[in-house]
């Protein structure tokens, strides 16, 4: 059983950055696809990107395609989000999701594991 836990939310200026990160215990990342998703009190929760940590390929929703990047550290099992051009749409409660195997799903639904989230903050 992984366990995951975020950190790295905040408040920033609107064209700020902000860096994510999703730490796993329990067992590495290893052989496992991790995402971040999004959710905003009363709408959808909202696929951001994904990692395939056995080959590093990635996933990123349109809307944040040329301003977020995931990547992962081995040595750390950690995965991170790093944000940047950030806009008050990007506000929302970011969570950490994973799930074995290689495929890169933008269902949340998909994923068995998550973290507790981190507030994110984008002030205009």
């Amino acid at each position: 059983q992984v366990q995951l836990v975020e950190s790295g939310g905040g408040l920033v200026q609107a064209g700020g950055s902000l860096r994510l990160s999703c730490a796993a215990s329990g067992r590495t990342f290893s052989g496992y696809a991790v995402g971040w998703f999004r959710q905003v009190p009363g709408k959808e929760r909202e696929f951001v990107a994904a990692i395939n940590w056995t080959g590093g390929i990635t996933s990123y929703a349109d809307s944040v395609k040329g301003r977020f990047t995931i990547s992962g550290v081995n040595a750390k099992n950690t995965v991170y989000l790093q944000m940047n051009s950030l806009k008050p749409e990007d506000t929302a409660v970011y969570y950490c999701a994973a799930r074995p195997g290689n495929i890169l799903y933008t269902q949340g639904g998909r994923y068995p594991h998550w973290g507790q989230g981190t507030q994110v903050t984008v002030s205009s």
